[in-house]
């Protein structure tokens, strides 16, 4: 039996002491081995110095609004010199308070957290973190986030490199830059954009500690599902802000005291009338870039686009096409539901385009009667009471009533398929009946909740509008409803323009020796119609005949024949010519009935050539970018190429001329032929076609264009600075009803945006051009005449042109017979003749 002793007890806690050396050198050299084995296939760290994150690409109007963003990573990199010291605090205080004293590793951080999870295991809680920013930085931009402790040295190790090669704010820098904050935000920039609708140095102290709290969980503090832990978190981060002392306990505590208010960035009307244009500053930058470029690459793209004339030009296509549906009659609502169940949740099950104006609703029809019915819709989350109990999702879901009198169900005649009207509406219930799903509209009454009954239209259409002297495309909408098809018809679809094309066809003529005042004959006529149509025989719209008339009445009453006449008179090779010079066509087939318009082409192309009429014969293409951006700022892509040689100078002194640019586009045809089917154009707003436009009151110009059937209809209007056109028809093509010309659907749309387009522009007369001869003339025979008298206007006239008091005619070579004045053109109602002149028939 071994007795104790103090030898015994000395000897093994010697060899004990041994033993414990000997195993802790061989787990310090474990770990060591363990540490070179994970780390020796790091990622190399010093690619952070080289690093471009992703960054958003913006999209901003001419006007400098911002109308879209793209990005996979929704980011805008800033540097750290001007990111607010308050907003650093915020996050040194919510992630790593000894940022600026430790050396990567934070292991006062770490052994205080080792500490509170103790607590946090048995409460069964969730655990704390120690990792500082340049860990998080590590992980971010070189690593993945697996939980894996292999992964966790790789992080260490990582971390110490990093601090060794980067300032402490060359690390802060790219943390800020990277981090997600939820909302498809990276980088503080981008979530105090998308958050709070505001750049950095506008953030208030509330505002700047949620961001610092969002980061540490994004799904858990989120603004509206999660509110209440969102402010717990938020105000946690101001009372550590508070406790390292970067504000004051009493900022702290007011800040506290603020409601946490996000916004939806994009949102308005703006941005919605916007869609078409968007999607096609996409495409072309797609084109010009790829894919990768525009939604990584940060770029700056400033566009053409006026919101004002977008907002305006929207607004007059949306009421034509709806103008034009309710002449043709009601057919039926969008469904129909049990008036006995969950209002609610049958009426939010109904789908419906996005886009829809903000006074439409989606309702039920509860009761229709014979003076009106009764409808219930859902309440918008704005018009909900106040006392709601603030609980959002039991706010929203509530409907409120209204009543849709007979004043706004006359129009609901039943559609006939032969195009004809059902009987006149006498009672509400031979419209509607309860269950009914509809669309309805608010409309002003003094009763309150009255609406008027509402359907999308089948039929669609597109606008444009440009500056003729830059090609600036100002305002562009490709159809009613982008939310229900993304199809462009102002760039995509390929139609007839129809009469829209006659003044190109005249214009050929006044390029060919032909005056505004020479004549041609309007009588019947046949003529060869090429090898898929034995014989073509042109008519009027009128289905009347007028003799003998000038090229001018021709034009401005659109008349079919005289423009056949004119073609096969002069030949269609110079019609085709024109058409392709002026980048209407790219191969016109040199047959007459392509002097109607029976080629194909878009809106973009017509009313880009009629850009060229204004512009003194110059054709500007058309473009919808200004100006791109790389990240760095250089500029890359700039339509107007032009250099200045004399632009960039240090000082202007009094006297220095003023820097000379070469002319922007190419000359397609002389400025005075085109000053003379402009000055033609302003009479048949005048007396001619384009009457819609007569009521705006000041100088304007513009043409109809009607396809055969009215399947199309068309019409481009200007001002001496400004082109606008419009097409109407269905996509699949199909007759849009007796009537239905230019005229009548499309020239009201270009009146109305007009009206609003026009309002900041001055009231002048179309620029006369050097070489143009304004000569007194009656307009309906061409014979000279003198200012004052009835009938009397300038013409334009090519010097040595003009007619002389002899009556002689210079042009086709056909002698002046009896004459001959109005009549209806082609591709126009009724309404719009000229019932103030006098019709004198003329030689046939």
């Amino acid at each position: 039996m071994r007795i104790f002793t103090w030898g015994n007890a000395l000897r093994v806690l010697i060899w004990g002491s041994v033993a414990a050396v000997v195993l802790g050198i061989a787990a310090v050299i474990a770990a060591a081995i363990y540490v070179v084995r994970v780390t020796e296939d790091l990622p190399d760290y010093q690619q952070l110095a080289e690093y471009e994150p992703p960054i958003t690409s913006r999209v901003h109007a001419g006007d400098g609004r911002l109308i879209a963003e793209y990005a996979r990573e929704r980011r805008i990199f800033v540097p750290i010199e001007t990111i607010p010291p308050e907003l650093i605090h915020a996050f040194l205080a919510a992630e790593d308070r000894n940022f600026y004293d430790h050396g990567g590793l934070d292991f006062r951080g770490i052994i205080r957290a080792t500490i509170a999870n103790i607590g946090h295991i048995l409460r069964d809680e969730n655990l704390e973190g120690a990792s500082t920013i340049t860990q998080q930085v590590a992980k971010n931009f070189l690593l993945s986030s697996e939980q894996r402790l292999s992964r966790k040295v790789q992080e260490m190790v990582l971390a110490r490199r990093i601090e060794r090669a980067f300032t402490k704010d060359q690390i802060l820098e790219l943390y800020l830059n990277e981090i997600y904050f939820g909302r498809r935000s990276y980088g503080v920039a981008a979530a105090s954009l998308n958050y709070f609708g505001k750049s950095l140095d506008e953030l208030t102290l509330a505002e700047t500690a949620y961001l610092a709290a969002v980061v540490n969980g994004p799904a858990l503090f989120h603004p509206t599902r999660h509110p209440e832990a969102a402010l717990e978190r938020r105000n946690w981060v101001l009372s550590r802000m508070a406790t390292n002392g970067y504000v004051t306990e009493e900022a702290a505590r007011a800040a506290m005291e603020e409601p946490l208010v996000v916004t939806d960035r994009l949102y308005g009307d703006q941005d919605y009338a916007a869609e078409y244009f968007n999607e096609e500053v996409r495409r072309q930058v797609a084109e010009l870039y790829g894919d990768e470029e525009l939604y990584d690459g940060g770029l700056s793209i400033r566009t053409t686009l006026d919101t004002t004339m977008q907002v305006a030009a929207r607004g007059a296509l949306r009421n034509g096409l709806e103008e034009y549906d309710r002449r043709h009659g009601w057919r039926g609502g969008i469904g129909t539901i049990d008036i006995e169940g969950d209002l609610v949740a049958q009426l939010e099950a109904i789908a419906t385009p996005s886009d829809l104006d903000d006074d439409w609703r989606v309702a039920v029809v509860l009761a229709a009667g014979a003076d009106n019915a009764r409808i219930a819709y859902l309440q918008p989350e704005e018009d909900l009471p106040e006392d709601a109990d603030g609980d959002e999702e039991e706010a929203v879901r509530q409907t409120a009533e209204g009543v849709i009198p007979m004043s706004e169900l006359e129009w609901a005649r039943e559609g006939l398929s032969n195009g004809a009207l059902g009987p006149r509406i006498e009672r509400a219930n031979q419209v509607l009946s309860p269950g009914d799903v509809i669309y309805v509209e608010a409309v002003e009454s003094e009763s309150g909740n009255v609406f008027g009954l509402r359907q999308i239209p089948q039929v669609n259409g597109a606008i444009l509008a440009l500056d003729p002297h830059t090609g600036r495309v100002l305002a562009m909408v490709g159809g009613y409803s982008f939310s229900q098809s993304q199809f462009n018809r102002a760039t995509q679809a390929r139609r007839q323009p129809g009469s829209s094309f006659k003044p190109f066809v005249y214009a050929a003529a006044l390029d060919n020796g032909y005056t505004p005042v020479s004549m041609i004959l309007d009588a019947p006529f046949v003529a060869s119609g090429g090898p898929d149509l034995r014989f073509y025989r042109p008519q009027n719209y009128s289905e009347q005949f007028y003799g003998l008339s000038t090229l001018r009445l021709g034009l401005e009453y659109s008349r079919n024949v005289m423009t056949v006449r004119l073609a096969q008179e002069m030949g269609m090779e110079p019609v085709s010519e024109i058409g392709e010079r002026f980048g209407i066509y790219d191969d016109l087939e040199p047959v007459l009935a392509m002097s109607l318009g029976a080629g194909e082409t878009t809106l973009w192309r017509l009313v880009g050539a009629y850009g060229a009429l204004v512009n003194g014969g110059v054709r500007v293409e058309p473009t919808i970018l200004d100006r791109i951006q790389d990240r760095r700022g250089e500029t890359v892509y700039v339509h107007d190429p032009r250099p200045c040689e004399d632009c960039d100078v240090e000082d202007w002194t009094p006297g220095m001329a003023e820097p000379e640019l070469a002319e922007l586009g190419e000359e397609v045809i002389s400025p005075v032929t085109a000053y003379q089917i402009v000055h033609i154009l302003e009479g048949a707003v005048e007396r001619g076609t384009g009457t819609a436009l007569r009521s705006l009151g000041r100088p304007l110009a513009g043409k109809t264009g009607t396809t055969n059937d009215f399947r199309d209809a068309w019409f481009v209007g200007f001002s001496p600075d400004l082109v606008v056109g419009v097409y109407v028809g269905f996509d699949t093509p199909r007759e849009m009803g007796s009537g239905e010309a230019g005229g009548r659907v499309a020239a009201p749309v270009v009146a109305e945006f007009l009206g609003t387009a026009l309002d900041n522009y001055p009231v002048a007369p179309f620029r006369v051009p050097e070489g143009v001869r304004l000569v007194p003339i009656d307009y309906r025979t061409g014979d000279p005449s003198v200012l004052g008298r009835p009938g009397t206007i300038l013409e334009a006239f090519q010097p040595g042109t003009e007619p002389t008091r002899s009556g002689d005619q210079r042009g086709s070579g056909l002698s002046f017979g009896q004459g001959a004045v109005t009549g209806d053109d082609d591709d126009d109602d009724d309404d719009d003749r000229n019932d103030d002149e006098e019709d004198l028939g003329g030689l046939y």
